[in-house]
């Protein structure tokens, strides 16, 4: 089975950062995020993936060429315009028209089972299928309306007045029946593809009972960098087994000083921290100093910005 995995986003939300790094190579655990859905995509069986970009473009086709995937096969749909979620899989048709195949959002870490949701999906009979999570604040990322096991309304946009506590993963099945009712241009996949399969047969609904998280801002970024337990560092051997990188909080070739004090958090590839600095509860993305004697608390920091949380 083939996999897309949209990656052509501004990552506005994670302004300034992405200003001199695309979203999908912002590390977590120093490893670029993109490279968590091509690990566990390529562990569930999947061999070859398009992935559409658009921002910072070439810097993400250096990063992902330069890396050794064994024999999971990487197809680039580039586009010169951004075309959303809708108009970027409409370009991708040509790729992707001859079977069912997977969608995945960059932006997200998840421990969904591939496996599990293209069986479902299969089973079901239905030409999509959405995978869904359970959480308390779905009335503000977006509730999805869901009946007779089959997904009805998102955010209650078509007035059925179906609410709910699941929210759409950014992970779908798709069978090639969705790209009649996508269009050429920008446009969201929600209000194109998903509303007509909604329309013509039906669009069913996978709960997904693992963890899911969006790493799309600054402080769900951090918590996912510095937080113990939380689900990256759960994924670092299946990562490390599926593509030989380990996710790590300090990377190997950091200079921290003996002197200096790192709690709870994360240090990139040539970062350095000083003596007698202390850096706690922070993400210091590659290239990023701390100088001699410096505090740094409940911050990011790259080589050309600092931002600090409210956390």
């Amino acid at each position: 089975m083939k996999a897309l995995v949209l990656a052509a986003g501004f990552g506005t939300r994670l302004r300034p950062f992405t200003e001199h790094c695309p979203k999908p190579l912002i590390p977590v655990l120093n490893v670029p995020s993109l490279f968590y859905a091509f690990a566990l995509l390529k562990e569930s069986g999947v061999t070859e993936i398009v992935c559409n970009i658009h921002h910072h473009a070439a810097e993400i086709r250096k990063a992902v060429d330069a890396f050794d995937f064994g024999k999971l096969r990487i197809t680039f749909s580039e586009e010169t315009s951004i075309l959303g979620t809708g108009g970027g899989l409409k370009k991708c048709e040509p790729l992707l028209e001859d079977d069912d195949f997977l969608l995945v959002n960059s932006d997200i870490i998840s421990d969904i089972d591939f496996a599990a949701l293209v069986g479902s999906h299969r089973m079901s009979g239905v030409a999509g299928t959405l995978a869904l999570y359970e959480t308390p604040d779905a009335g503000t990322i977006g509730a999805v309306g869901v009946e007779n096991g089959l997904v009805r309304d998102f955010r209650n946009m078509r007035l059925t007045g179906l609410l709910s506590s699941l929210i759409y993963t950014g992970t779908a099945v798709l069978s090639p029946a969705i790209f009649a009712h996508l269009k050429k241009g920008f446009s969201s996949i929600v209000d194109t593809g998903f509303t007509g399969l909604i329309d013509s047969g039906g669009l069913g609904a996978y709960l997904h009972g693992g963890s899911w998280m969006d790493i799309g801002t600054l402080e769900s970024y951090c918590r996912a960098n510095t937080a113990t337990g939380m689900l990256p560092e759960l994924l670092a051997g299946r990562v490390r087994a599926a593509i030989g990188m380990m996710p790590r909080r300090i990377a190997a070739d950091a200079a921290i000083d003996a002197g200096a004090s790192v709690v709870r958090s994360c240090v990139g590839s040539g970062c350095t921290v000083g003596r007698g600095a202390a850096v706690e509860n922070s993400v210091l993305l590659p290239g990023a100093v701390v100088e001699p004697g410096e505090t740094l608390s409940s911050a990011i920091r790259d080589r050309c910005s600092t931002v600090f949380l409210a956390c």
